[in-house]
């Protein structure tokens, strides 16, 4: 008896049972599932899930040497002249412009006043001086310096772009045919350099597009006789007003002088020609302009010619492309017809050469290298069909379509399907026609209420602009009879609201303006 309680005692120290079999095998099954886990997380680690890839854009490793200790610049005013691969730097100012939150001092349209010489109150959004500020500038102006300042910083950097007048003339003849009474007049370009007093007559409309294109641009009297005297003080005028002019037939190396200037990363002056000239007809050998090695002379920009047009409005029916051949003599002849662009080109040819030389050429050739390979890179990521240009209706997302207008075929770009949305959008800023990046940018600066039908018939507007930290008619009712197309009995209709709406943005910014000024 004795020997049994102590033995219970004991095992009531130490001792226990095993418990129900069942419990053993689940927690059997239970450690075995776990290992198995382990396991396959291990190999799975191991052979299919690759390492934490970077962003494509923007990668240290990726953007060149290294450019010291300089700030980037971000108050630029670039002056897009026609014809001359200027749709292109436009969008790298886009994109930058964007990636970092910049206002940018856009058009009410699609052009500041073009041909018109610029006024500050053609920029959306401007009220005086000082009021509002601006960070970028490019779309196409006729140039005027001082109604410029009015409206870009004082430490603005100021560039532009030149072209060789007889290429300049080629490609404006094909984009301006129906456009410029001077060149709808002549049945080829060598017609119209044999003799083009026969058709240029200086009071006609577009007729700017005939004859001394830059110098026009740059806000000059395109129709003054040369003389040697004001092409220099031309010259000197643009100098003046510029700090780097760049040269469309050496484009890359431009864009690595831009970069240094600017002090921005590689892929800030990477891109892809846009607005590129179908060069042959399809099913011809050698396909489009844009692409890696051809010259940058046959890249053009189309953008400009919609507001002559008329951006959302047809274009007028064409016959046949026109014949754009020249002969040697033919070329002189034009570029004694743009004698003063002739001067423009020689001289910015010459300081660009130099600034080349001063920048070093070995150094130069170096970048380039680089620029081109990370173009080459960025473009087997973002691009269909190789990274080469197509045709617009050929453009799957109706978004990217570049605008058409004459006699040439606009092409443009498709994006590789499969990419992440980070990958997607950056690649999409690449390709983004000039027309379509501007809507964007401006619906960011400038947001609208979105007016939708109410429950009852009668128009509301929800989200859009804000005043006093609220959404401005915010599910507030709009009269009756708003909507689209009005009401039965001729109410507001869609535009109307918005006009309203707009009206009260602009007496809100008078407004406090004015309070600005007498804080002062």
């Amino acid at each position: 008896m004795v020997f049994r309680r102590r033995t219970r005692r004991m095992c009531g120290l130490g001792c226990y049972r095993p418990g129900p079999l069942w419990l053993w095998k689940a927690l059997l099954v239970f450690v075995a599932i776990a290992f198995a886990g382990q396991l396959m997380g291990l190999i799975f680690n191991k052979s299919s899930v690759q390492p934490a890839t970077r962003p494509l854009f923007y990668a240290p490793d990726a953007q060149g040497p290294s450019l010291g200790s300089c700030r980037p610049h971000s108050h630029l005013m670039f002056l897009k002249t026609h014809k001359t691969a200027s749709s292109t730097v436009l969008n790298m100012l886009y994109r930058f412009g964007e990636e970092h939150g910049l206002r940018f001092a856009l058009p009410m349209g699609y052009q500041l006043g073009y041909p018109l010489l610029f006024n500050a109150h053609r920029v959306k959004g401007y009220q005086r001086p000082r009021v509002l500020n601006f960070d970028i500038m490019g779309n196409h102006m006729r140039f005027n310096k001082p109604e410029v300042e009015k409206v870009m910083p004082e430490d603005t950097f100021y560039f532009s772009i030149v072209r060789d007048p007889v290429a300049l003339t080629e490609s404006s003849f094909a984009y301006y045919k129906e456009v410029a009474p001077a060149f709808r007049k002549a049945k080829s370009l060598g017609d119209f350099a044999d003799n083009p007093r026969q058709y240029y007559d200086p009071r006609l409309r577009n007729n700017h597009y005939a004859r001394n294109l830059l110098w026009f641009d740059f806000g000059m009297d395109h129709n003054a006789n040369y003389s040697e005297g004001l092409a220099l003080r031309g010259e000197a005028l643009v100098r003046r007003a510029f700090r780097l002019i760049l040269v469309s037939e050496y484009f890359d190396q431009s864009m690595v002088l831009l970069r240094h200037a600017l002090c921005w990363p590689l892929d800030a002056v990477v891109s892809f020609s846009l607005n590129a000239r179908q060069q042959k007809p399809p099913g011809g050998a050698g396909g489009g302009g844009g692409g890696g090695g051809e010259s940058w002379m046959d890249k053009a920009a189309a953008a400009a010619v919609a507001a002559a047009v008329g951006v959302r409005g047809g274009r007028p029916p064409m016959r046949a492309p026109p014949d754009l051949s020249l002969t040697p003599a033919q070329r002189e002849k034009l570029r004694e017809w743009n004698a003063l662009d002739w001067h423009l080109y020689q001289a910015f040819n010459r300081s660009f050469w130099e600034d080349v030389r001063r920048f070093g050429p070995e150094r130069m050739d170096q970048e380039v290298a680089l620029l081109r390979a990370r173009r080459d890179q960025l473009a087997r990521v973002c691009l269909r069909n190789g990274g080469k240009p197509v045709e617009a209706q050929r453009i799957r997302d109706k978004g990217i379509r570049p605008f058409q207008s004459g006699v040439v075929k606009i092409l443009g770009y498709e994006l590789q399907p499969g990419l992440d949305n980070a990958t997607t959008e950056a690649c999409l800023r690449l390709i983004r026609p000039e027309i379509q990046y501007k809507d964007v940018l401006d619906a960011k600066q400038f947001p609208r209420p979105q007016f939708v039908k109410g429950p009852r018939g009668p128009a509301m507007a929800v989200g859009g602009g804000y005043v006093g930290g609220r959404p401005l008619w915010n599910r507030e009712r709009l009269p009756q009879g708003a909507g689209e197309g009005g009401g039965p009995r001729g109410g507001w209709t869609m535009a109307a609201a918005e006009r309203e709406w707009l009206a009260r943005q602009n007496q809100t910014s008078l407004l406090r303006a004015d309070a600005k000024g007498r804080l002062r």
